[in-house]
């Protein structure tokens, strides 16, 4: 049983990362102007507020769902709002000058960039409504009576699963990295940072919309 849940745990993180949002763009851009450890950075952000979230489903926590809930349309205005300028500073930022720069330390770089993941997937209220579905989808009872191993095992799972799709997709990326030159690496900082930014924007948009309407 033990293993079953942690092989649906696992699953879940899958199914929960595949989906393209600024979060994969992000990814797919870091990956290609900084290499795979900072592509993998962004992604394990996103884990960890995966399995924030993940803990909330397993452990019904209301009150926190129920704020979440409530304050949707706040949640994706300020989401939305931090985003967007995530995205416009991707989009604004020059490859060329960044090669010039000294170097930061990598510990503090991609403590950054996963800090950067981790805000920008805590942002969407939808990566628990995600996980939700694919938790019932699977099989696992949200709200069930778990041991503390049992709830520790499925939340190394969702870790699991998620930082594997991670992987998987800047080390992929990276395969294809050295053929891009600088002027190309420019374009690609614009059109995917632009990207984001119109994502973030049509969450605030939407969030907006909630508020007054």
């Amino acid at each position: 049983m033990m293993l079953e849940n942690f092989i649906k745990a696992i699953i879940v993180g899958l199914g929960a990362s595949i989906p393209l949002g600024p979060l994969g763009i992000m990814c797919i851009q870091k990956t290609i102007s900084k290499g795979r450890n900072s592509g993998f950075s962004i992604g394990l952000g996103s884990s960890l507020a995966d399995v924030f979230y993940a803990t909330i489903a397993l452990f019904s926590l209301s009150f926190i769902n129920n704020f979440i809930d409530q304050n949707r349309q706040w949640v994706m205005l300020i989401g939305g709002v931090v985003i967007f300028f995530i995205g416009l500073n991707i989009a604004v930022s020059n490859p060329v000058r960044q090669l010039r720069q000294p170097k930061k330390s990598n510990g503090s770089k991609h403590a950054q960039e996963v800090l950067q993941g981790f805000v920008v997937t805590i942002s969407n209220p939808g990566a628990l409504v995600l996980l939700l579905g694919f938790f019932a989808l699977v099989g696992i009872d949200i709200g069930g009576h778990y041991t503390r191993y049992s709830v520790v095992v499925i939340l190394a799972g969702v870790f699991l699963g998620t930082a594997l799709w991670w992987f998987t997709l800047s080390t992929s990326i990276n395969i294809f990295r050295r053929r891009f030159r600088l002027r190309q690496l420019l374009w690609i900082n614009r059109i995917s940072g632009t990207l984001i930014a119109l994502l973030g924007l049509i969450s605030a948009a939407e969030g907006l919309f909630r508020l007054v309407g």
